[in-house]
């Protein structure tokens, strides 16, 4: 994982509020944006790729500013994430790209 670029995308997303990743594969919206998303699918996760918990908590802010995402929850120790989504407004594929654009894979 590239990790100044990535704490670099986390910072512009909060910071900026909007971020977009991968040449508009995904686009994060403002964290004061509430989730206009339905949980209709839900996974989850491991991921390989995380170093510390920052990780984990800057892939959770950068998830949960995509369109159609519901809920996210990522743990470091436990090395995975967990993902409430609207499978009509996005898909598992998207969110898995998204995940590698971050830096990290999803095993």
């Amino acid at each position: 994982m590239d990790r100044r670029n990535f704490l670099r995308r986390v910072s512009t997303a909060t910071a900026a509020g909007a971020t977009s990743i991968a040449g508009g594969a995904a686009t994060a919206a403002s964290p004061q944006t509430p989730p206009s998303a339905r949980e209709t699918r839900a996974v989850v996760w491991k991921v390989e790729g995380y170093t510390c918990i920052t990780c984990a908590t800057g892939l959770e802010v950068m998830l949960k500013g995509m369109k159609g995402v519901a809920r996210v929850s990522a743990s470091w120790p436990e090395r995975n994430v967990k993902i409430g989504f609207d499978e009509h407004q996005t898909s598992e594929k998207t969110l898995k790209d998204f995940i590698e654009v971050c830096g990290f894979k999803v095993a």
